[in-house]
Formats: C-alpha cells, structure tokens, sequence
C-alpha cells in the first residue's frame, strides 16, 4: 500500500510542463490510434483458420501507410513530447528533492497533475 502524504509543494511552471506532457502524450497516443498499423504501405496476410472451430484469428489488411502531414504530425508531437519530458525532468526542483525520493516524488507529480491534463484535454476534444 503506497502511504498517503500531504502533497508537495510543487512549482506551478513544473505543474504545468507535466499537465502539458501528459496532454501531448495523450494526443500522440490518440492520432497513432487512428493512423494505418504502417508508415510505409504493406501488404496485408490473411488469418488462420482453427482447425476445429473454424474461426479465423489473425491476419491483417493492407495498409496504405501514413500521408506525409500524419508522418509530420506524429514526428511534431513526439518532439513535443520529448521536449516537455526534458522540461519536466531537468527541472531545479528535482535537485531540491532527496535522491532516495526522487521516484516517490515524480509518481506524486504525475499524481496530482492527472486530473489538470483530464480536464483540459476533455475541454479541447469537447471543442
């Protein structure tokens, strides 16, 4: 069981670059969702079929691969997101904390910002 803590007084510009990090993921996770399973286009395979039941598992359909604003938009948000992971990570605060609580610390960070990022990333899907 992780003990309940009182909450860490975090700085509000590193609150706000891990409720950005967190919405930039989400977003990342959400347009390579939606995009073909290749970048570059593939033929498809068929499924196998079970011996005794018949039912065909497996297998894929072709795939026409990404248009160059999907390879753009995915390549623009996982720079955002590994700079906002830079921010977060290098923050001066971490220097502050003591190394045997950095780990406890981040999860508590992560902890507390989720609803933030829950919250501006329903308003902007809503939008």
């Amino acid at each position: 069981m992780i003990p309940i803590r009182a909450e860490t007084a975090f700085p509000d510009d590193l609150r706000a670059a891990q409720t950005r990090l967190r919405q930039a993921t989400a977003e990342l996770a959400a347009l390579c969702g939606r995009l073909p399973w290749s970048v570059e286009p593939l033929p498809g395979w068929p499924g196998r079929e079970h011996p005794h039941t018949g039912e065909v598992s497996g297998g894929r359909e072709a795939s026409p691969g990404w248009t160059e604003e999907e390879k753009e938009a995915v390549d623009r948000l996982r720079a955002r997101c590994l700079e906002l992971a830079m921010e977060v990570s290098g923050h001066p605060f971490w220097g502050q904390v003591e190394r045997e609580k950095v780990a406890m610390t981040r999860s508590e960070l992560k902890r507390v910002t989720r609803a933030e990022a829950a919250a501006a990333l329903d308003v902007a899907e809503a939008a």
